[in-house]
């Protein structure tokens, strides 16, 4: 999309921000070809968002310490290149040019001989799981007698999801909580009962793409806030909320994905402080918050809220990633009036999770502890296996080694990720490229996620994949990977 414009809404780069992060990627005082360069390459990154209002020439000129010429030039060179549009009156504001867009990769038909690399969960630990089924079952006996329908979610197993956020340090009632049908319905149904059509939210780029998804759906406008490889921007945050008042926020404070990135103590209280100046609704997103692999898991975000703000705080959680997807058990954590007007919601499209996964779900929290013990040294080590083996295959790529979550936020060094992905799949690898990510569709397209959910020998057997993919369909021998010894 190459066409539109900007409005009042639209987001206002401020000339000494901009020139800040121009020169953090050209160096000191840039000519012209290197400014309008150092603009595409944030934008192309996510760190500065498409539609943005640029700066005035003189004023961003002053900001540089260049002259206005050297402004004017690369303003010039962006929108003969398609990266900057402007209209008198408007002003310019940046853009993506025709063709600039991601392809998606389509979903594999059943049966194919396909590693799916583009989910980031792993499978159950099959003991843990067969052993919680058959201590569910004397349960289940006992509920056949009823009708089966609990829309609030069980009452046993939401006392123990309370009781857990309880021990974690963030004191919780059952009737603070409703278990949903996985953390996707769980998010859906919040943005659905606190958004309308045209409501600003303000989110992190990049971010899960299937809460992007919903976000689309729904006709909420996206306010992107970046997560670089130094995380969370505090005044930016700050400002944002300040200045765009969006009515709700959705992030990713543990384990950011996809980047695997932890927010600060001090970056969280701020960003709640400011949240409560604007009557932000925060939906929290603390699904990947359980794994853990270097550091203490963080404690929940809610917590932080002692002096204020906790009633403008909605915490989402699920046992996809510390247990098993297949079990489709998430939850909300919010005040009791909010968790009635969610299930009231909630019975318009599902009636209820099912009797029997929440009665297993139970049981895995009963040993929840012990579970994540054998869990996490298993992701650690396909962890690192996963880089060392992407290191000698692809010695160009990088990535940042993240302490908790599920994949790499991979940098391709080059905006190859959808062709990477689409001559993966020809090679029976279905893994995502950096836009399925990103706030503004075309962007993050030199990144790809990388799981390490699969065993070692499944990983490297993708790689192996991949690296052919890459060599048959990419031109350019520059673009081509090293073999190394392994890979046949």
């Amino acid at each position: 999309m190459a066409g539109g414009g900007v409005d009042g809404s639209a987001v206002v780069l401020g000339s000494r921000r901009l020139g800040t992060l121009v020169t953090g990627v050209t160096g000191e005082r840039p000519g012209y070809r290197a400014l309008a360069q150092g603009v595409r390459t944030l934008l192309l990154d996510g760190r500065i968002a498409l539609h943005a209002r640029l700066p005035a020439e003189r004023e961003f000129a002053a900001a540089l310490g260049v002259s206005r010429a050297t402004v004017t030039a690369a303003y010039d060179l962006l929108r003969e290149s398609g990266y900057a549009r402007s209209r008198r009156g408007a002003g310019t504001w940046t853009e993506l040019p025709d063709g600039v867009r991601p392809t998606s990769v389509a979903t594999p038909a059943a049966g194919d001989d396909v590693i799916d690399l583009a989910i980031a969960a792993p499978g159950a630990i099959a003991d843990e799981l067969s052993a919680a089924y058959t201590a569910a079952a004397p349960d289940v006996t006992r509920h056949a007698e009823t009708a089966g329908y609990h829309p609030y979610g069980l009452p046993e197993l939401r006392a123990a999801i309370a009781e857990r956020y309880t021990r974690r340090g963030l004191p919780t009632l059952p009737d603070q909580i409703l278990v949903t049908t996985g953390a996707q319905q769980a998010v859906s149904l919040t943005l659905t009962l606190l958004g309308r059509p045209g409501d600003r939210i303000m989110v992190e780029n990049p971010s899960y793409a299937n809460a992007l998804s919903v976000i689309r759906r729904l006709g909420l406008r996206t306010v992107p806030v970046p997560v670089s490889a130094d995380g969370w921007d505090s005044e930016l945050m700050e400002a944002t909320l300040r200045q765009g008042t969006p009515r709700l926020a959705y992030l990713i404070p543990d384990f950011q994905n996809p980047t695997g990135r932890v927010m600060p103590p001090g970056t969280r209280q701020r960003l709640l402080a400011a949240a409560r100046a604007t009557g932000t609704w925060l939906v929290i997103d603390e699904t990947v918050a359980d794994i853990a692999l270097d550091v203490p898991t963080p404690p929940p975000f809610g917590a932080l809220a002692t002096g204020g703000g906790g009633e403008q705080i909605v915490t989402v959680g699920s046992l996809s990633k510390g247990h098993w997807s297949g079990l489709r058990v998430g939850w909300v954590r919010a005040g009791t009036r909010l968790i009635t007007e969610l299930t009231t919601l909630r019975v318009t499209a599902d009636m209820s999770g099912s009797v029997l996964d929440q009665l297993v779900a139970g049981r895995l929290l009963e040993r929840e502890e012990e579970i994540l013990r054998r869990r996490l040294p298993i992701l650690r080590a396909q962890r690192d296996h996963l880089v060392e083996r992407l290191g000698e295959a692809f010695p160009e790529w990088r990535w940042r080694l993240p302490a908790g979550g599920l994949s790499l936020w991979v940098d391709l060094g080059r905006p190859i990720a959808s062709a990477l992905a689409q001559g993966a799949l020809r090679h029976g690898v279905r893994i995502e490229g950096g836009s399925r990510f990103g706030a503004d569709p075309g962007t993050f397209e030199h990144r790809l996620r990388f799981p390490y959910t699969q065993p070692a020998e499944v990983a490297e057997e993708a790689i192996r994949r991949i690296a052919t993919g890459l060599s048959e369909g990419l031109a350019g021998a520059d673009l081509a990977p090293s073999r190394p010894p392994w890979v046949a």
